[in-house]
């Protein structure tokens, strides 16, 4: 329910944002493209209404005002023969406002009433009107020009149309403008909901899945039907997903190996214990103490490996870095080892080409220790059915090369990519936590070199550890 409001709601913003803003401009737009039509229609008919009467104003202030008998006479045959009476109405008005003659048979003597006319007396130019006329009601357009004789203002020509026409042509334009302006707003509101529609839909389906995840459905798979931004979401997620299932799984398998190799030390170190209490045979007692402390051993690494593990989870994973010595420290972990693998019939080989290298190197000796020494053991657990392990160690411009190979099974090409994952063991049966080739790779990459597995030609695994030497200044 909470995510369908939420959903609505981001229906919701997304009109309010983007559809309401463009509804108001359009709006916006519609009134004021309404009146500039308008004002540009009225403009122009008062223009033109204008030309016309004071071209009818110039033509009686020039040849018909000679006397008022003349002029009268005059404005009589030019209202009686005017052409445009169909659609302008045209008046003589004496200086006091009071009509003379006109082309509609307006009675003599009578008023219209409209502010232009005595503007028009006073300022001695013409004066224009658009409103209502005060007799009928009508919406008019009015234009008044005086008439002079001898100077002074003695009548005004006034020509009249109504706008209804106009108005309605204003009427049909602003229609028009409102009509396409909905229709764009519904437009909008339409490929609105369209799009909104097309991201609600993925999102919706997207919080579910991870809502699952989140409940512990891990490795579930959204199908990806979009080839967007939504998709890369969709692919991300699908990711996030199978890879926390990995992680789940190598934790539950990397719990149980774990419960099981210290299982075994310690019933075999309880069992010689409880063995030993009553054994008086010398070579027994030897026997059962070198069995606890081989187990002791090995329980002392494995809590090693889950101790960084550990530091390397919450960040408490440290470097003590000083000016060490490469080959120095392989040469004690290689003859350290070789007498153990020798009791268990491996045979180690130390190869470094007959040089002494002293170029620069700076790191934590106890680290790259620990490094060679479970690597050296990795080799011995996973290779040692060939008999033989080889330790070569190089020089080149910038890096020492370390190399550690077995002449064992070797590993999978398929388990290859995943071999440094942490909890990961793949199908090997040796005993092992499965976080110690990961802490080996933290290590050395905290050293600023790599650490590569691999399949060795002619067999075997081979292990390839690049350390940079420092940069010297001259």
């Amino acid at each position: 329910m909470k995510q369908r409001l939420r959903i609505q709601g981001l229906r919701k913003r997304w009109l309010l944002n983007i559809a309401g803003p463009l509804a108001a401009v359009l709006l916006v737009v519609g009134v004021f493209g309404t009146v500039g039509i308008s004002s540009m229609y009225y403009s122009s008919a008062r223009s033109t209404l204008m030309a016309k009467a004071t071209a009818g104003a110039d033509y009686f202030n020039t040849y018909s005002m000679s006397g008022y008998s003349e002029y009268y006479r005059r404005a009589v045959l030019y209202a009686a023969s005017f052409e445009d009476a169909d659609v302008i109405e045209l008046q003589f008005l004496n200086r006091y406002g009071r009509i003379e003659t006109s082309t509609s048979g307006l009675q003599a003597g009578s008023a219209p009433g409209t502010p232009e006319i005595e503007s028009a007396v006073q300022n001695g130019r013409p004066e224009t009107f658009v409103g209502e006329d005060p007799h009928t009601g009508e919406n008019i357009l009015a234009v008044s020009c005086p008439l002079e004789f001898n100077g002074s203002v003695v009548g005004v020509m006034r020509y009249v149309t109504a706008t209804r026409q106009l108005d309605q042509q204003l009427m049909v334009v602003s229609l028009t403008i409102f009509g396409g302006a909905l229709a764009i707003c519904g437009l909008i509101l339409i490929t609105s909901m369209v799009f909104i529609n097309s991201v609600v839909a993925p999102v919706a389906e997207v919080t579910e899945a991870a809502k699952r995840i989140s409940g512990g459905s891990y490795g579930i798979q959204i199908p990806n039907r979009y080839s967007d931004e939504m998709g890369q979401l969709v692919d991300n997620i699908n990711d996030m997903s199978l890879k926390i299932s990995q992680s789940e799984k190598m934790q539950t398998e990397f719990v149980s190996s774990v419960s099981h190799e210290l299982r075994t030390p310690l019933t075999a170190i309880n069992g010689w214990g409880e063995t030993l209490e009553d054994e008086e045979d010398p070579t027994q007692l030897r026997r059962g103490l070198g069995i606890i402390t081989k187990e002791a051993r090995r329980l002392t690494n494995m809590v090693e490996e889950l101790l960084e593990f550990s530091k390397m989870q919450d960040g408490r994973f440290n470097l003590q870095v000083e000016p060490m010595d490469l080959q120095a420290e392989l040469e004690d972990a290689v003859y350290t080892y070789r007498q153990l693998f020798r009791q268990e019939g491996i045979e180690l080989e130390y190869d470094d080409g007959g040089e002494l290298y002293t170029a620069p190197f700076t790191g934590d000796s106890e680290r790259i220790k620990q490094v060679l020494c479970n690597l050296l053991d990795n080799a011995a657990k996973h290779g040692g059915s060939g008999k033989r392990i080889v330790v070569a160690i190089r020089q080149t411009r910038d890096d020492y090369i370390i190399t550690i190979r077995d002449f064992g099974p070797g590993i999978p090409e398929a388990e290859l990519p995943f071999i440094k994952q942490k909890f990961y063991k793949g199908s090997s049966r040796a005993r092992g936590s499965g976080i110690g080739l990961a802490v080996c790779d933290e290590i050395v990459g905290r050293h600023g070199g790599t650490l590569a597995v691999g399949n060795a030609e002619g067999g075997g695994t081979i292990v390839t550890i690049a350390l940079p030497i420092d940069e010297t200044v001259e």
